[in-house]
């Protein structure tokens, strides 16, 4: 081994909690086996200015994002939940509004994603400093917290549950990338993101495949009929002695 030997590219790949890279990262691995998959999870808040520095090549986000300095594809919009104890009132139902959560002190934690223009029901004494926190102040029974359901999920714990809140924000998740740091590799990722198939052109330009000239040929032959082939050959009607072969006797025609 040499010291001229190149590195092979690694593709830095960012995501926030509550986004699950794992099928993408398996596909990225079957296809571009030659360029190692490095994924970083970041804080929420924290995701636009890894991109934005360089740390991360793209990312899996929430929206919203700087438009004039990322490019974004929206992928899905997360349902909403409340989480609650596991024999709170809330869970009698399948869905609640924020109205049925008056009554409650509902948690914000510094890291929420939902971007309330008002929190529903009582303010807490104080903002815990982070989502995984609030859910163990629900846990100790110091109130209610309304979160995306991947993040109700990944911070699950069994004497809690959760109930889909059908009038809350919601948080939108997408594939980010640096405007000027589009290329190749992030056409690849936007390529197993969306489920194009390897043989796809992921957004690159492919020249068609020509038909080979011998198929053309073989194509052309079949049209033609064989050689001494047609009426007049020996499967004709005539019995092979065409009109000047056959006898001549019969019925005059009229």
């Amino acid at each position: 081994m040499t010291g001229s030997e190149e590195v092979p590219p690694t593709f830095r790949l960012a995501y926030v909690p509550g986004v699950t890279p794992a099928k993408w990262a398996r596909i990225w691995a079957e296809r571009l086996p030659g360029t190692p998959l490095t994924l970083l999870q970041v804080p929420a808040s924290q995701a636009p200015g890894v991109l934005r520095e360089g740390a991360a090549d793209a990312g899996f986000v929430r929206l919203p994002v700087d438009r004039d300095l990322f490019s974004a594809i929206p992928l899905y919009t997360e349902t909403t939940v409340v989480v609650v104890p596991g024999d709170h009132l809330v869970t009698a139902a399948e869905e609640v509004t924020l109205d049925d959560l008056a009554d409650e002190v509902v948690l914000h934690p510094l890291d929420d994603v939902l971007g309330w223009d008002r929190l529903p029901g009582e303010p807490a004494f104080e903002r815990p400093p982070t989502t995984e926190d609030a859910v163990e102040l629900v846990a100790a029974g110091v109130g209610v917290l309304v979160v995306p359901q991947s993040l109700a999920r990944l911070y699950h714990r069994r004497d809690l549950t959760y109930r889909t809140v059908v009038d809350a924000p919601q948080s939108d998740v997408a594939l980010c990338w640096p405007r000027e740091a589009a290329g190749d590799l992030v056409e690849d990722l936007i390529g197993i993101v969306r489920g194009r198939t390897v043989n796809s052109t992921r957004g690159r330009q492919r020249p068609q495949a020509e038909e080979k000239p011998e198929r053309r040929e073989n194509r052309t032959a079949r049209r033609k009929p064989a050689a001494g082939g047609g009426k007049s050959g020996g499967g004709g009607k005539s019995g092979g002695g065409g009109k000047s072969g056959g006898r001549r006797g019969g019925r005059p025609r009229r």
